[in-house]
């Protein structure tokens, strides 16, 4: 049993065992959603050499497609607390399955860009409102069940960078990623079938009358303009850079900086993310005990310690081993965050998601602007702008005697 997950406010389906297999389907999004990113990630090298990228073209794969998505996700989060949500993410997966297929058959750098630009929003439908249900499921617990998306998540991450490490390990070539975006493809599909058998909670009490279209807009207008939702917000983006946008430039640093072979920059990936799973497996227990901001400030002083250290360290053996302690201390940055976020707007799970893409536009413009930078000067300088990551977290967090 999944503590946190024993009710669901489902008319007709509030059984325990009805709730955990609905918890465990949504969690299975997220473990693919990651395996995909976790793949792409991996195997960004080779597809780098196989299409030709350079790292302007790259920071535009990893920063332009959220920016559009954060004008078409906004819609798809208020749908989900006035419409039905179950339609959208069911018609978001068929929408993420594609556009893996369309990956896989990439022959350019142009129809990598339109299928990446596919993606972000599908993955809006189909994974940020499961996450969205699952924080719906016990809304007394969100730190907690975030947690374990965390889990799910980073499972995902790691299995897809060791399918990675795996298939280049065996020599299948440049082009295995191919097949690889194939298979995910195809778990998607699989996945749709067994999540269509599901009715969803909804994300307000029964007794409420349902909101409209535009009462949905105007209540997720009126969070924008909280002090509180923007705190949050602004230290989901900032943290994004000793998360997701460091998972996405590390192969490169390790093959273009460090100048080692695509094998070990993946290995790299897979160890960072390793020890990265065993932290948000602890965290579960462990913010149970601890406020989650307390560790979450601990945290983000060890990543400035550690992070310099693993840029100027003069051995591989020793970026490695720094690199396994900067993957074990950001574990749960994002659950702890995300789940401050679903407290401060009670009963709108889905508008979380719409605010949160109205202001990726700031987060979208990170990779972009690191790219542009790692053009002009090299990588190897601009990966210091990561520290902004742990600073931000530091300055924006709130003060001890606000930690509840």
């Amino acid at each position: 049993m999944i503590p946190g997950v024993a009710e669901m406010p489902a008319s007709g389906h509030k059984s325990p065992r009805f709730a955990l297999r609905l918890a465990l389907v949504l969690l299975a999004i997220e473990f693919l959603d990651e395996l995909a990113f976790g793949v792409g990630s991996a195997a960004l090298p080779s597809i780098r050499t196989d299409l030709r990228l350079d790292y302007e073209q790259i920071g535009i794969l990893l920063g332009l497609p959220g920016i559009i998505a954060s004008f078409i996700e906004p819609v798809i989060g208020i749908l989900g607390d006035v419409w039905r949500r179950r339609a959208l993410v069911l018609g978001g997966g068929v929408l993420f399955g594609l556009s893996l297929l369309l990956t896989a058959l990439s022959g350019n750098f142009l129809v990598l860009l339109v299928a990446t630009i596919l993606f972000f929003p599908s993955s809006g439908a189909f994974v940020s409102l499961s996450q969205a249900t699952l924080m719906d499921m016990d809304p007394a617990r969100h730190e907690q069940n975030m947690a374990r998306w965390g889990l799910a998540g980073s499972l995902g991450v790691v299995a897809g960078t060791l399918v990675v490490s795996a298939t280049l390990a065996t020599g299948a070539g440049g082009s295995s990623w191919r097949g690889l975006f194939y298979g995910l493809a195809a778990l998607t599909f699989i996945l749709l079938l067994v999540a269509s058998r599901f009715r969803f909670p909804r994300s307000r009490p029964e007794d409420e009358a349902p909101l409209g279209f535009k009462a949905g807009v105007l209540n997720a207008l009126h969070a924008l303009r909280r002090g509180e939702v923007l705190r949050w917000l602004t230290l989901l983006a900032f943290s994004d850079l000793m998360l997701d946008i460091l998972l996405g430039f590390l192969t490169l640093y390790f093959v273009d900086v460090v100048d080692v072979t695509p094998e070990v920059a993946a290995l790299a990936a897979t160890v960072w993310m390793g020890v990265g799973l065993v932290g948000d497996f602890l965290l579960i227990p462990l913010i149970e005990r601890v406020p989650g901001l307390r560790y979450l400030r601990f945290s983000a002083v060890v990543e400035l310690v550690l992070f310099p250290a693993f840029l100027r360290a003069p051995h591989l053996w020793m970026k490695f081993v720094l690199l396994a302690l900067l993957g074990f201390f950001n574990a749960g940055w994002y659950s702890i965050l995300q789940g401050r976020l679903y407290s401060s707007m009670p009963g709108q799970s889905g508008s979380v998601m719409a605010v949160s893409n109205v202001f990726s536009i700031v987060g979208g413009l990170i990779p972009l602007g690191i790219g542009i930078v790692a053009e002009q000067v090299g990588l190897g300088p601009t990966m210091w702008l990561m520290l902004l990551g742990p600073l931000v977290l530091l300055v924006g967090m709130p003060g001890l005697k606000r930690e509840t």
